[in-house]
């Protein structure tokens, strides 16, 4: 058994163990899936000392790939075990670029943009901003949504695959769930088979937000999980084919899922003022983020999100800070959004040479913040530049 293939054993155990007790699952998306029956790890302790012996084979062995995955799980795993490192290391560790953060001018600067996209469509900035944009964006009943996505799947595939030179198959189930979580829309899956689940207890729908959980999604991270394993079947990768929300792979994931329609559907209005008005409330939260990290006390913190996002609820800032100071896993992949949607956003400005090869090279491999800087060296720095 070759080192990569010791990892993805290891990995395997410890998502069995993890899941056997009702914690959060390990992998997310299996692109090299099984039938072979896995033994779960002993505890987590025992996981942690065989990443260990993993790592330090990596680096004797020169494997970088593998190194910065294994640094990935360390880190995650050290912190379900109670490790709580500076917000900078661990994001590092993990997400594979630095927590820096934006200046406040460059945020202002999207939120500019995002109020000039509203104002185009009638909508005024303030406490009913977002319930406005609602409503222009013509919500559907819940049992309207599944189809709907289908159907903008469908329609926006041709289009996908052309600026992204995927030829991969897949097949999509789309179920409903009522999870006490943050989320509105998950996706996982296994080789060609994606699964998208609509947390109702979370989710609202409407016609322009089928059409972006669509990309994001279906033709972000589903054909992308399905390219990748359409390629690790083929050939020997030197890539972990298992793929975990705490690892580097994610800000490619989520930036380019959450900016796609500016590559896909530059001309809809109401789908790029959606991704404006995203893209500016990431940044602010990557602010509360850093700042909740570094001491800020929870009275300034709901202040600052009321200031910057005035049509936040109280209960949506809670849950805001407490994803991002308590929970381990969330403390990590959240940053992944902003980091990710700003570098993406930035690259749709781009030259269409960069763009392109940057979008089919994200659809071969899963590629990390710095497989990202190296395609576009004159890019902005991923994960910010400093507050």
């Amino acid at each position: 058994m070759n080192l990569r293939d010791e990892i993805e054993t290891t990995l395997r155990s410890w998502h069995a163990y993890e899941t056997g007790r009702g914690a959060v699952a390990v992998i997310d998306f299996d692109c090299a899936p099984t039938t072979e029956a896995t033994t779960p790890a002993t505890s987590r302790l025992a996981v942690y000392q065989r990443l260990t012996d993993l790592y330090a084979q990596a680096t004797e062995a020169g494997a970088d790939r593998l190194t910065a995955r294994l640094t990935a799980d360390l880190a995650y795993l050290g912190a379900l075990l109670g490790e709580h490192p500076p917000l900078n290391d661990y994001v590092q560790a993990t997400q594979g670029c630095p927590a820096a953060g934006w200046q406040d001018g460059y945020i202002t600067h999207r939120g500019d943009q995002a109020r000039q996209a509203l104002a185009a469509l009638g909508i005024q900035w303030g406490p009913d901003t977002a319930r406005d944009l609602t409503g222009v964006e013509g919500p559907i009943e819940t049992d309207e949504a599944p189809d709907a996505i289908r159907q903008a799947a469908a329609d926006y595939e041709t289009a996908v695959r052309q600026i992204t030179g995927s030829t991969a198959p897949f097949n999509l189930t789309i179920e409903a769930t009522e999870v006490d979580a943050y989320w509105s829309y998950w996706l996982d899956g296994a080789g060609d088979k994606v699964r998208l689940r609509l947390n109702l207890r979370r989710a609202s729908f409407t016609k322009v937000a089928a059409r972006q959980f669509a990309l994001h999604e279906v033709l972000g991270h589903g054909l992308q999980g399905a390219s990748w394993s359409a390629r690790a079947a083929a050939e020997e990768v030197p890539w972990v084919r298992l793929m975990s929300v705490h690892a580097p792979q994610q800000v490619l994931l989520e930036g380019l899922a959450q900016a796609l329609p500016l590559f896909v559907a530059p001309d809809d209005e109401l789908l790029a003022t959606r991704t404006k008005f995203d893209h500016y409330t990431q940044l602010v939260r990557a602010e509360l983020h850093i700042a909740l990290n570094h001491g800020a006390s929870i009275t300034e913190l709901a202040d600052h999100a009321r200031f910057r996002m005035p049509w936040t609820a109280d209960a949506a800032i809670a849950d805001v800070l407490t994803d991002r100071g308590a929970n381990p896993q969330l403390r990590s992949y959240l940053w992944a959004y902003p980091a990710g949607i700003d570098w993406f956003a930035n690259l749709a400005e781009a030259d269409s040479a960069t763009r392109t090869t940057v979008l089919q090279a994200a659809y071969r491999d899963p590629l990390t913040p710095t497989d990202l800087a190296a395609l576009w060296p004159t890019g902005p720095t991923i994960g910010g530049q400093g507050t």
